[in-house]
C-alpha cells in the first residue's frame, strides 16, 4: 500500500499551530490540540448575485465564471425574451439581445460560443431556429429538424447535441439531432422515452439525461448516449421534470425541479447511481445553469419558477477545500435621526462613517452623527441646517456642501473632529449633487444648478480652502453619486431631463470626463461604497427609477456586474467604506416614512477561508 508521502510528496508534520496557508493534500499533527488535521473538501450552495430581471425558464450555457442565459420566460408560459445576460462568477450584466424572443429552448456552448435551438416563441407558436452566440451578438444558425418545444441540448457550439421535446399537440419526442455549428442532422438512435421538459450534459458523443415530462406524469428515466445509441442509466431519486444538469456523462450534478411539489435537492451521477448532495437554498424548477464546462463541482442555478412566481436569484455550487462566503448585506446600528438627502463621509470606513444634514419629518436639519461600528453618537451640529446637501471626507476631516436652506447655495463648512466651521462657497449653487475626495481634494459633481440649470455638466474641484472649476462631464444630471478622487472619479446613475434615470456613467482623471459602461440598472438617488479606489472598485447600492429598489453593482472599473441586494428598497441614502467593508443606511425607504428612515446595513464582499478539519485514523 502507497504510504502518504508517496502519494502526497511529504510527510505528515508535527506542529504547534495550524499553518497559515495550508496547501491541498497537506495534513500535520497539532501537537497543542492534540488532533490530525487538513483541508476538508467543503460542497455547498452560496447565494451569486441575481440576474437582472426575473425568469421561470431560461436556456443557458457557460461555466460558472463565465455563464449565459438568455430565452427567457416566465413560468405562467406569457413572457417571451430576446434578452441575455452574462455571468462573470461575481455578477450579471446585460449582453446582445437576441433576433427572436423565445423561450423553452435546446440550449448550450460557452459564454463566447453559444446556440439556442428551436423554443416557443408564444403561447401556440413553436420555433425550429437557431441562433448563435459570439460574445457580443446573435447571427441566424442553421434550423432545427422542426419547431420544436422544451428539448434538451448540451455540447459546444459546433459538436452540440439535441433531444426530446414536444413538436406541438400532446404527443413527445425522442428523436435525436447533432448539430456542427451550420445544420442539425438527424441521428438514428433515439431516446427510449419521448419526453419534454428533460435537460442535458455532456458531449456529442457521451451525453447525459435524467427526468421530464412523459405524457401524462414524471419520470425518473436517466438515459446515457455514445454516440450512436440510447442505453438505460440509474434512476433519478424521484420521477421529476424541470431539473437541470451540469458535468459529464460519469459525473453530472442534478437540481431543482418540480415532482409532486417544486424541490431544491441536488444529486450527483457516477456514471451509474445517484447520490445526495447539498440542496438548494430555494426550490425551483428550469433554472439557468453551466453547460460547456461546468462541471458537478461548479456550476451555477440562475432564475427559475415555483408555481407562485419568478425569481432572480443565483446560487452556486462548490467544492472546494475553501469555505466560501458570498457578500451580503445584514443589519447595523440604527441612527438617532431618521433622513434622506443628506451629507456623508464617502471616504470612511465601515466603523467610522458620517452623516450629517438632510431632510427629516420635521423639515432640514443639521443633525450630525457618527457610526462607529454597532452605534450611533450624536457630533456637533452643522452651522446651517439643510437638506439635498452632499459631502465627502473622512470623519475627522469632513466636508459639507452644496443644498437648500431653504435657498440654493454654494454653502460649504468643514469638520475636523471635534466642530464645524464655515468654509469658503461654490462657485455654483447646486443640490441633488454628488460628491466623493477628502477635505483637501474634493470634487462636486454635476447636480440641479438653479431654475435655469436643472440639469448640471459642470463640476468644482476643492483643495481645502477654495473651489475652482473642475471638468465638465458630458451628460447632464442630478441626484447622481460619485466615488473615487479627485484625479480618479466615476460618476453613476441620477435623473436627466424627462425627468427620468439615467444608467450613464463617467470617469474623470482630474481633467476631463469620458464616458464608460454603464450600469445595468438606470438610477437616480442611488450611493456609491468604495472609498479611494472607487473608480476601480465600487458597489453602487439602491436608487429609483422611479422608486426604490434593493439592488446593487459591482464596478471593477471596466464593467458593471449585479451584486448582492440589501435587505430594503432604499435611495437618496449615505454610503462609505469600501468594496470589501461598507455600509449604507438611513435614505427613502419605500413610501413611508416619507422623510426618510434611521436603518443602517453592513455590507462584507466575497471571502474565502481554508477549511480546516480535524481527521481521524478510524
Amino acid at each position: 500500500m502507497a504510504t502518504y508521502k508517496e502519494i502526497v510528496g511529504q510527510k505528515i508534520t508535527k506542529v504547534t499551530s495550524d499553518p497559515s496557508e495550508p496547501k491541498t493534500g497537506q495534513m500535520w499533527y497539532n501537537s497543542t490540540t492534540g488532533t490530525l488535521r487538513g483541508l476538508g473538501v467543503v460542497e455547498a450552495w452560496i447565494s451569486g448575485s441575481p440576474i437582472l430581471s426575473p425568469a421561470g425558464y431560461l436556456g443557458s450555457a457557460g461555466t460558472q465564471t463565465a455563464g449565459l442565459v438568455f430565452a427567457m420566460g416566465n413560468g405562467s408560459g406569457t413572457s417571451f425574451s430576446a434578452q441575455t445576460y452574462e455571468y462573470n462568477g461575481s455578477g450579471w450584466s446585460s449582453g446582445g439581445d437576441m433576433s427572436t424572443a423565445k423561450t423553452l429552448t435546446a440550449a448550450g456552448g460557452t459564454q463566447t460560443a453559444a446556440y439556442a435551438a428551436a423554443g416557443q416563441t408564444s403561447g401556440s407558436t413553436y420555433t425550429n431556429n437557431t441562433e448563435e452566440y459570439g460574445g457580443t451578438s446573435w447571427t441566424a444558425g442553421g434550423n432545427y429538424p422542426g419547431p420544436m418545444r422544451a428539448p434538451a441540448g448540451t455540447g459546444p457550439q459546433t459538436a452540440a447535441i439535441a433531444f426530446g421535446g414536444s413538436p406541438g399537440g400532446s404527443g413527445d419526442t425522442n428523436a435525436t439531432n447533432y448539430y456542427d455549428g451550420s445544420a442539425w442532422t438527424a441521428q438514428s438512435g433515439t431516446l427510449s422515452i419521448a419526453r419534454n421538459f428533460l435537460d442535458g450534459a455532456g458531449t456529442q458523443t457521451a451525453a447525459i439525461t435524467a427526468g421530464g415530462w412523459q405524457n401524462p406524469g414524471n419520470t425518473n428515466s436517466t438515459e446515457e448516449w455514445d454516440g450512436s445509441s440510447w442505453t438505460a442509466g440509474g434512476n433519478y431519486p424521484a420521477a421529476i421534470r424541470g431539473l437541470a444538469l451540469s458535468g459529464t456523462q460519469t459525473k453530472t450534478l442534478g437540481f431543482g425541479g418540480v415532482t409532486t411539489t417544486y424541490v431544491a435537492t441536488a444529486f450527483e451521477y457516477d456514471g451509474s447511481t445517484w447520490s445526495s448532495k447539498p440542496s438548494m437554498a430555494t426550490a425551483r424548477r428550469n433554472s439557468g445553469r453551466a453547460n460547456v464546462g461546468g462541471t458537478a463541482s461548479a456550476t451555477f442555478a440562475a432564475g427559475g419558477f415555483d408555481g407562485s412566481g419568478d425569481y432572480s436569484i443565483t446560487e452556486e455550487f462548490t467544492s472546494s477545500t475553501n469555505t466560501i462566503t458570498a457578500a451580503a448585506f445584514s443589519s447595523g446600528g440604527a441612527a438617532n435621526f431618521a433622513r434622506r438627502q443628506l451629507g456623508y463621509t464617502g471616504a470612511g470606513t465601515q466603523n467610522a462613517f458620517m452623516v450629517y444634514g438632510g431632510f427629516s419629518p420635521s423639515g432640514m436639519v443639521n443633525n450630525s452623527e457618527e457610526y462607529g461600528g454597532a452605534t450611533w453618537t450624536a457630533t456637533p451640529t452643522l452651522n446651517t441646517a439643510r437638506g439635498q446637501n452632499a459631502g465627502f471626507g473622512i470623519t475627522t476631516a469632513a466636508v459639507a456642501c452644496g443644498g437648500a436652506t431653504p435657498t440654493i447655495g454654494g454653502y460649504t463648512e468643514e469638520y475636523n473632529g471635534s466642530s464645524w466651521t464655515t468654509g469658503n462657497s461654490m462657485s455654483t449653487s447646486r443640490y441633488e449633487f454628488g460628491a466623493t475626495g477628502i477635505l483637501t481634494a474634493g470634487l462636486a459633481l454635476q447636480g440641479d444648478q438653479g431654475p435655469s440649470t436643472p440639469f448640471g455638466v459642470t463640476c468644482e474641484e476643492y483643495d481645502g480652502t477654495n473651489w475652482s472649476s473642475g471638468g465638465s462631464a458630458n451628460t447632464a444630471r442630478r441626484t447622481n453619486s460619485g466615488v473615487g478622487t479627485q484625479t480618479a472619479t466615476i460618476t453613476a446613475g441620477g435623473q436627466i431631463p424627462g425627468p427620468s434615470a439615467t444608467a450613464n456613467v463617467e470617469s474623470y482623471d482630474g481633467t476631463s470626463w469620458s464616458e464608460v459602461n454603464n450600469l445595468n440598472v438606470a438610477r437616480g438617488g442611488n450611493a456609491v461604497m468604495g472609498g479611494p479606489a472607487g473608480a476601480t472598485s465600487s458597489v453602487i447600492t439602491g436608487g429609483n427609477v422611479p422608486t426604490q429598489f434593493s439592488i446593487s453593482e459591482q464596478w471593477n472599473g471596466t464593467n458593471m456586474v449585479t451584486g448582492a441586494s440589501m435587505a430594503n428598497d432604499r435611495s437618496t441614502h449615505g454610503a462609505g467604506g469600501t468594496s470589501a467593508l461598507g455600509i449604507v443606511g438611513l435614505g427613502q425607504v419605500g413610501p413611508s416614512p416619507p422623510y426618510g428612515d434611521a436603518d443602517t446595513e453592513e455590507y462584507v464582499g466575497e471571502t474565502s477561508a481554508a477549511n480546516v478539519t480535524n481527521f481521524t485514523t478510524s
